[in-house]
């Protein structure tokens, strides 16, 4: 027997181990990328495939036993690693570690909306597997997201609560940015530094979404192609691109910070409106330009709340 099939037969046995503790359990129905599934009122087992579904989950009380690492990290994003404290690391955003997954013996699987078929055919093998259907790159997106997710754990209303609260602080916050800053000064850039160049985040990603609810105009500098979450990297010459009144600047890792430091030595960053107005805003990158979900939106409220203390007022 191949190593192949021998990691296959484990899956499987660990999938019948842990529907037979569910049968008798009552059911709702979560409708996912590919059809409808049932899924038990009272899950405790829970792995999530996504940086949101982990953010989500938790938001709601509910602490996954299994999650995947941030982009350009090997454990959770650092906003949320206290809350997420004891919980395995079962793959990364590109790929899932499938007998780590049935190790944990879930009864359910919040997957990312990108997850392929194949995937799915394993993992809904192990557990009901929710796959929300992507709403693609839009607006608010991430709230659809992350109403698939509540659904899925039978917790809609908290997530409705939580939301609300979500939208009355952005207006809170929008309420004291209007007011300390002119209509014509909130243009906002949002980029992620690597060590090929900076690249320029769309406007339609979930940060941009939030800082755009505080009222900044977000300026993604013309340079993304449509339906993509970010540029490809530019030059240094070309850093005149992302000039706004305001630039929040995010790094991933250490090697993103250590090209950031010596670009902020050259003159093309520093010939930079922004630059010049000390309105550049260092940002982590794992959160700004990453995560997504209702505890990275308080903690990016958070961040601009800073700024409203710091450079506003």
């Amino acid at each position: 027997m191949t190593l192949k099939r021998l990691s296959l037969k484990k899956i499987l046995l660990c999938a019948c181990i842990t529907t037979s503790f569910s049968a008798l359990a009552s059911e709702h129905t979560v409708t996912t990328k590919y059809g409808n599934i049932q899924v038990n009122d009272n899950v405790s087992r829970v792995v999530v495939l996504s940086e949101d579904a982990l953010d989500s989950a938790i938001a709601l009380g509910v602490k996954p036993l299994g999650a995947v690492a941030t982009r350009g990290g090997d454990s959770v994003a650092e906003y949320i690693q206290e809350r997420a404290n004891g919980v395995k690391i079962v793959g990364t955003s590109r790929q899932n570690n499938l007998e780590a997954i049935a190790a944990q013996r879930p009864d359910l699987i919040l997957a990312s909306a990108s997850l392929p078929q194949d995937q799915y055919n394993i993992l809904s093998k192990i557990a009901p597997t929710v796959v929300p259907i992507s709403p693609g790159m839009v607006s608010d997106g991430w709230i659809t997201l992350a109403r698939v997710y509540a659904n899925a754990l039978n917790k809609s209303a908290e997530m409705d609560t939580i939301l609300n609260n979500i939208a009355e602080r952005e207006e809170n916050l929008k309420a004291a940015i209007t007011t300390h800053v002119p209509e014509g000064k909130r243009t906002a850039a949002l980029a992620r530094w690597m060590p090929q160049g900076p690249i320029v985040m769309s406007s339609q990603i979930f940060a941009s979404d939030v800082l755009a609810s505080t009222g900044f105009v977000i300026n993604d500098a013309g340079v993304i192609k449509e339906g993509r979450p970010h540029s490809s990297p530019l030059s240094l010459e070309n850093l005149s691109k992302v000039d706004s009144d305001w630039l929040f600047l995010a790094t991933l890792n250490s090697e993103g910070k250590d090209a950031l430091n010596a670009a902020k030595s050259s003159p093309s960053f520093s010939r930079l409106n922004v630059v010049k107005e000390n309105k550049v805003i260092t940002v982590n990158g794992q959160l700004w330009t990453s995560a997504a979900g209702p505890l990275a939106a308080h903690a990016i409220l958070d961040d601009i709340e800073a700024v409203i203390n710091t450079k506003m007022k």
